[in-house]
């Protein structure tokens, strides 16, 4: 598998003001590395204690990114370093990272993770719950988060007219959270979306982020 290939073609197919998070889920330590001799620093795990692993055995000037399904009692692995949360789905979550960040004396970075994709097996809130939360004097309160945009995930399909509506809900969501609850906020500007599958709509429908794993590394072990 030619990683470092791999990679530097992706780079050059997409736009610069695009940040791609290269998924390294399942992959050993060499292939990560592979990549990281190109000079590339942006990866993505879902399991937080094999992400702290990971964080441990290698350089530290890596930015990690969580991009799966957080369970609250995982947080405390990844808090003292992690760059960026991206699938916020509850309120109960975003209070025990705050809670986690405060013991590390640090400003967590999260996603709104929304579902909309047609399956009901991913994760993710609606534009409804998502404004109750910001509404809440309780949020306000949590210091220790910073809110950066949205993040989904299309339906699997091959149907790109349903991929492409679903992304473009998302950055409706996007502008509509913008508009009305983080005007002021410049750090409030990512929407990532798009994986190797689908990532060229994504970008093409606004992503400013996309999360890409097989195409890098092949197929997960």
């Amino acid at each position: 598998m030619d990683i470092a290939g791999n990679l530097s073609e992706l780079l050059g197919n997409i736009p610069p003001s695009v940040k791609l998070v290269a998924v390294s889920k399942t992959k050993p330590n060499e292939d990560i590395l592979e990549a990281y001799d190109t000079g590339f620093r942006v990866f993505g795990e879902n399991k937080a204690q094999e992400l702290s692993r990971k964080y441990s055995e290698l350089p530290k000037d890596i930015e990690w990114h969580f991009i799966g399904h957080m369970q609250s009692n995982k947080v405390k692995y990844i808090a003292p370093f992690v760059s960026l949360i991206h699938g916020i789905d509850s309120f109960k979550l975003l209070k025990e990272i705050n809670k986690q960040a405060i013991r590390n004396d640090r400003v967590i970075n999260c996603l709104f993770q929304f579902h909309i994709a047609t399956e009901s097996t991913k994760f993710g809130f609606d534009l409804e719950e998502v404004s109750g939360i910001l509404d809440l004097k309780e949020f306000g309160e949590l210091k220790n988060i910073r809110i950066c945009g949205v993040m989904g995930m299309a339906t699997y399909t091959s149907d790109t007219a349903i991929v492409r509506n679903e992304f473009r809900n998302l950055k409706d969501i996007f502008t509509n959270l913008k508009s009305s609850f983080f005007a002021e906020q410049e750090s409030f500007k990512e929407i990532s979306m798009g994986m190797s599958g689908d990532y060229e709509i994504a970008i093409e429908e606004g992503s400013t982020m996309i999360r890409v794993g097989s195409a890098i590394f092949g197929e997960r072990d």
